[in-house]
């Protein structure tokens, strides 16, 4: 018997009404000691997924660690998107283990996570094992977040896969809530944090349209 194909996404396909995003102790303390990834990308990175998360009304966490006492402020590439929201600070390493953390999620009542956040090994894999124990789907978005050195942050994305996490990027963070360049309302929103933050990808998209006037689907 035939499998008969549909125009039907795919379940584990992100979109903007289906998940919480929370970000994680983006903070220059953290970000000091950050060896895997160049302090510049990470910003950037960090701040395309805030720009997307907001644009497309993702119900979005802000959490630091000691912000006050030791860690200092959240990036601003992250706060500038989400203007006047309360930051949570917290004691704990592990996010999940915050109860303050814990009314938001249950608040906004998702039962699909995504996590982006410094450090993968600690701030980022607490977090998702716990949420992944109780039941929920975690998702990680992998070049936004970032380590003490290559092997710390490539162990815990292995570890968090092996548990059931599911490893995205940043510019496939943006596209994947996209998704169809037929969505006009956010046509304009998606290319232009690409343009903004999206690299060579960015670059492609101001050349194109500038030299020749191209666009996806007859948009402008």
């Amino acid at each position: 018997m035939s499998i008969t194909a549909t125009t039907t996404p795919g379940k584990t396909l992100l979109s903007p009404t289906d998940h919480a995003l929370v970000l994680i102790d983006y903070q220059s303390q953290m970000a000091f000691a950050t060896k895997s990834i160049a302090p510049e990308l990470l910003r950037n990175n960090a701040a395309l997924i805030s720009r997307a998360a907001a644009g497309f009304e993702v119900p979005t966490i802000l959490t630091t660690v000691a912000e006050k006492s030791f860690s200092g402020p959240m990036f601003a590439e992250v706060t500038d998107a989400f203007p006047g929201q309360r930051l949570l600070d917290r004691t704990s390493m592990n996010t999940w283990e915050d109860a303050a953390v814990i009314e938001e999620v249950n608040r906004i009542g998702k039962d699909r996570i995504v996590f982006a956040g410094l450090w993968t090994s600690v701030c980022i894999v607490g977090p998702t094992l716990s949420a992944l124990d109780q039941g929920f789907e975690v998702y990680v978005i992998t070049d936004a977040c970032g380590d003490v050195s290559a092997e710390a942050h490539e162990r815990a994305v292995e570890r968090m896969v092996q548990a059931g996490a599911r490893p995205v990027t940043s510019v496939q963070y943006l596209l994947e809530l996209q998704r169809d360049w037929a969505r006009a309302d956010t046509y304009e929103l998606t290319t232009g944090i690409a343009k903004k933050w999206g690299g060579a990808y960015g670059i492609g998209i101001t050349y194109a349209k500038a030299m020749f006037g191209a666009s996806e689907d007859g948009h402008g």
